[in-house]
This record gives structure tokens, sequence and C-alpha cells, in this order.
């Protein structure tokens, strides 16, 4: 019986890594063998993440898009409650008031430029 992967593109998910170990809350941007594609940010200082959030200094928040090779990856988990736990978005949300889909969305590319207009 084939795997069936629970994991889709734009949900939030939390990995823990190793070497060194860290905790990264996200939104999954792709998953292969190679590795992981995810925009999000360290749980480190999650408390602190959303002091800034909520007090409208979003840009203090080290919110970086970041591939992490697969060797790295001791665990993900689809950020979900669990236990009567609230899930990291649902956190998030209270928190802060803002969505974390539309927080964690990758930023406009700053690379896409209007066209230029001929003259006639």
């Amino acid at each position: 019986m084939p795997l069936t992967m629970p994991f889709q593109t734009g949900d939030l998910v939390v990995l823990v890594l190793q070497a060194p170990r860290e905790r990264i809350w996200g939104r999954l941007l792709g998953l292969d063998a190679a590795g992981i594609a995810l925009r999000g940010l360290d749980l480190t200082p999650w408390e602190e993440v959303l002091t800034l959030v909520r007090t409208d200094q979003v840009d203090q928040v080290a919110l970086g898009t970041r591939f992490l090779p697969m060797h790295r990856v001791e665990a993900m988990y689809l950020d979900e409650p669990s236990s009567g736990a609230p899930s990291l978005a649902e956190v998030f949300l209270v928190r802060t008031g803002q969505d974390p889909q539309s927080f964690l969305a990758p930023p406009p590319s700053p690379y896409i430029l209007s066209p230029k207009r001929r003259k006639p």
C-alpha cells in the first residue's frame, strides 16, 4: 500500500531540524526527496514575534523563504490542534488579530516591473 502524504503546498507546518537543533513554523511551499521549501520563522522567539506583529512592527520579524535539505529534517508536523491545545496558527490569530496564511504568504516579487509604455 503506497504512503499517502498529508502535506500539501500552502499547509502550515512545524519543522524540527537537527545540526543545529531548530523549530520552524511556516507555510509549506514545496516538498520532495531533496528537501523542503518553506516561508516561515524560527519558533525560539515566538512570544517576541507575537508582540512585534501585534504592535505593527512586522518589519522586525525574521520571516523568510528558505530551502531546508532533507538531511537536516528530523520531523515535520501539520500545524493543527492537539490534545486540547490550539494550533500555532490559532494562537497567532488570537494574539495578533492577523490571518497566519496571509502573514506567511510569499512577498510580492521585487523583480516584477511595470510594462513600459511605447510612444505612438
